[in-house]
Parts: C-alpha cells; sequence; structure tokens
C-alpha cells in the first residue's frame, strides 16, 4: 500500500494517532486533520486516495463533509462512529460513504477494511485492456473509461456504486440476489446487508433515473433481488 495517501479525521488525537501507526506500519502516507474543515483544506492540497471520517467533529462534521467531498471526488471513504445504530450507517451510506466501522474497532479489521477499499479503486483507475462498451437503450457503461453515462451524459459514481453498476450491466437480464450484490462487490461474506445494499441502489438510482420511483434501467425483482433491463 506504499505511495498511497490516507487522511484521517477524527476529533480525537488518541484515535489518529493510532490509527497513523498501523497505516504507517503498512507503508500508507498518513495525513490527519481534528475536523471536516481541515480535512478539506487538506484535500485541496494534497492527492487524497482514502479518507477514514468520524461522524461526530465540531465545526464540520462527517456526514457533511462526506457529503463535500462527494461533490468533487469519488474516493473511498470509510466513516467511523462511537454510534452503531443503522440509522446513522444508512446516513453515512446515503451521503456516499463506501463503508462504515463501528467505534471501538479492531485496528486491524481497519487496515484490512482500507486495504479493500484501496485495491478496488486502485483496480477501477488502471488500464484493463480492449475497451468494452455496454448499451442498455441510453445508459452506457466503458469498462476501460470506468465511465457511466446517461443518454450520453456522465454520471458520477461512487466506486462502490460503479461496481453495482457493472455487476449488474454486464449481467444485463440476470436477477442478483441482494447477498450476491454483496459478496461480488464488497469481496466479503454478507451479513444483515440488506440495507447496506438497499442505500447503494437507492443511490444509483437517483443518478441513472430519470424518474427513480419508477426507474426504467435497474429493476427489483420482489423478493428475490435486483437485475438490469436489457
Amino acid at each position: 500500500m506504499s505511495n498511497y495517501n490516507v487522511l484521517v479525521v477524527d476529533d480525537e488525537k488518541e484515535i489518529r494517532d493510532a490509527i497513523e501507526i498501523y497505516l504507517k506500519n503498512e507503508g500508507v502516507n498518513v495525513f490527519k486533520a481534528e475536523d471536516g474543515q481541515e480535512a478539506l483544506e487538506i484535500m485541496d492540497e494534497h492527492a487524497i486516495h482514502l479518507v477514514i471520517l468520524d461522524v461526530m467533529m465540531p465545526r464540520l462534521d462527517g456526514i457533511a463533509t462526506t457529503h463535500r467531498i462527494r461533490e468533487k471526488k469519488n474516493i473511498p471513504i470509510i466513516i467511523l462512529s462511537a454510534k452503531s445504530e443503522d440509522s446513522d450507517k444508512i446516513l453515512g451510506l446515503h451521503m456516499g460513504a463506501d463503508d462504515y466501522v463501528t467505534k471501538p474497532f479492531n485496528p486491524m479489521e481497519l487496515v484490512a477494511r482500507v486495504k479493500s477499499q484501496l485495491r478496488r479503486y486502485v483496480t477501477l483507475g488502471t488500464y484493463e485492456g480492449v475497451s468494452k462498451v455496454i448499451d442498455l437503450n441510453g445508459l452506457t457503461l466503458d469498462s476501460l473509461a470506468k465511465e457511466v453515462t446517461v443518454y450520453r451524459e456522465q454520471v458520477r459514481l461512487t466506486p462502490i456504486e460503479y461496481r453495482i453498476v457493472e455487476l449488474l450491466m454486464t449481467n444485463a437480464g440476470r436477477v442478483f440476489s441482494i447477498s450476491e450484490i454483496y459478496e461480488l462487490v464488497w469481496k466479503e461474506p454478507s451479513f444483515n446487508a440488506e440495507n447496506t445494499v438497499a442505500v447503494h441502489i437507492r443511490k444509483i438510482r437517483e443518478k441513472i433515473e430519470i424518474d427513480p420511483k419508477n426507474p426504467k434501467f435497474l429493476k427489483v425483482v420482489w423478493g428475490i433481488g435486483y437485475k438490469m433491463e436489457r
């Protein structure tokens, strides 16, 4: 993981310093900020590849910071929170976060999640050979450019959102269960993944559908899962 810059944002210095120690042991360059406003200033000055972001912070909290980051960048965001309620997790994911870790956390688990998100992000940005373009009646995916367009207008997707769209478009017409989507995209066993997948599906629909409540492309198959129409 060398040559990658990870920004750790938390108002507790002990947590920032502890995460820095574990990430530096993996060869990661670590930047630290004590609130969202400082984090945004650092991101304006440095190329950051992943953000670890606390929810409860002064000046600019984690949810608002996630929203601000997503206006400009699609880098992975891992939310940290002392709260374990599903509502916090869903809100963070709804605003564009890619993963969620509850405090107190196992540092090695956090490092593993960072590695996973960086691998996914780097894979999305690397050359993979011949471009494969899929067009589904106006929804187009270019696998080389890692770009999705709707009627030739580019859609800004997070890395997780892109992987979901890529999976469903590559297998257009096939129905995937929530567990299948989670395991194929997140690359880990599915456990209580319903809310996580549903939030990402909702965000994707908001971006690719003219009328998200009456979707043309991304369809639900009740009781089974989701599919892209051919």
